[in-house]
């Protein structure tokens, strides 16, 4: 009885403050799908609308449990959307080419940080929402990077620039990429390693083609299987001396833990469609959820005092990605390593 009194007190400290970042998400939800817009946008504006709730010691936890602890659930099942099948169906030239890629922005994303003096924190927040899979990617880096005054404040910044630099990408990637003279297969190699999010590479690639959709969505789920490489490492170089002085060893994230193991269970075949699906849903809605609390936590007067750098790393690690996807497959194109 008394573990069910906790658990109670538990749910209901943050049952208002879930609710609204719930409503929150449904509103994104019906918006972006009548105007055709990014939900993950949506859901920040409408919850950086909604900041004056933050001051509401009712609603104080149940934001904070979304931003938290229901961002790393759906982080974790985004598992369920990769394979290893599918990834080594990939061949072994995209299999290399697109890590390299993924590792190369988030060191340019670090460069840019310091070259432009923003910090280096910032710089792998950004160049890994860049490499890998945009929002999602700056939602699970951030939650193993040093917590401090400034980190909410970038993290949102981070994920409104890349889902305003993504919609950009997935309209004028596909006419510079055709313009090109890339092959189907080239320009959905080209869409699924630099476009950020998953649903405008999705968009992109089935637009040119089928052929090219397929080929982007899967390149695409490699950069998504990559996160919990990249989040990994990241937990490793900034873990706290207390991690390993108490005898504790190496703190590994549960949500990292989360994601290979539902990847693994995925790729043996003992995840059926109908499960995949839903654990993909329910994804899709933990991560705005996630986002509409981020949105409400932070304020506007926060980011307006941002300066032209913040937006500079952004678009200058987007633009690396691209001429640098461009140039190696216009280099591996001309020598026969990457099949036209």
């Amino acid at each position: 009885m008394h573990q069910l009194t906790i658990a109670r007190e538990y749910l209901t400290a943050r049952a208002r403050g879930t609710g609204v970042c719930v409503v929150i998400a449904l509103a994104a939800s019906f918006l972006a799908s009548h105007y055709g817009a990014p939900v993950m946008l949506f859901a920040l504006l409408l919850g950086m609308a909604m900041h004056f709730l933050f001051e509401e010691d009712a609603c104080i936890g149940g934001i904070e449990f979304c931003s938290t602890t229901l961002l790393r659930i759906g982080v974790a099942l985004l598992g369920a959307r990769v394979s290893l099948d599918q990834l080594m169906s990939l061949g072994p030239q995209t299999l290399v080419l697109t890590p390299a890629l993924v590792a190369a922005t988030l060191l340019a994303g670090w460069g840019l940080a310091k070259l432009l003096d923003r910090s280096t924190q910032f710089g792998l927040l950004v160049g890994g929402a860049v490499a890998i899979c945009g929002a999602s990617a700056a939602l699970a880096i951030a939650a193993v990077l040093p917590r401090n005054a400034e980190a909410e404040r970038d993290t949102l910044f981070t994920v409104v620039a890349v889902t305003a630099l993504s919609t950009l990408a997935m309209i004028a990637y596909p006419l510079l990429f055709s313009a090109l003279h890339s092959s189907d297969a080239q320009i959905g190699f080209l869409i699924g390693v630099s476009i950020h999010d998953v649903a405008q590479v999705v968009g992109a690639g089935y637009a040119t083609s089928d052929a090219t959709g397929d080929v982007a969505v899967f390149v695409k789920l490699l950069r998504v299987a990559l996160l919990p490489v990249v989040v990994l490492v990241l937990a490793l170089a900034y873990r706290r001396p207390s991690d390993t002085d108490n005898g504790s060893g190496v703190h590994i994230p549960l949500f990292v833990i989360g994601f290979m193991l539902i990847m693994t269970i995925n790729s043996v075949g003992l995840i059926p469609a109908v499960v995949s699906d839903a654990a993909n849903t329910t994804s899709r809605w933990l991560l705005i959820t996630a986002i509409a609390a981020l949105g409400v936590k932070t304020s506007l007067k926060s980011l307006a005092k941002l300066g032209w750098q913040h937006m500079g790393v952004a678009v200058l690690s987007t633009l690396f990605l691209l001429l640098s996807a461009v140039a190696s497959v216009w280099l591996l194109g001309s020598t026969g390593l990457l099949p036209g």
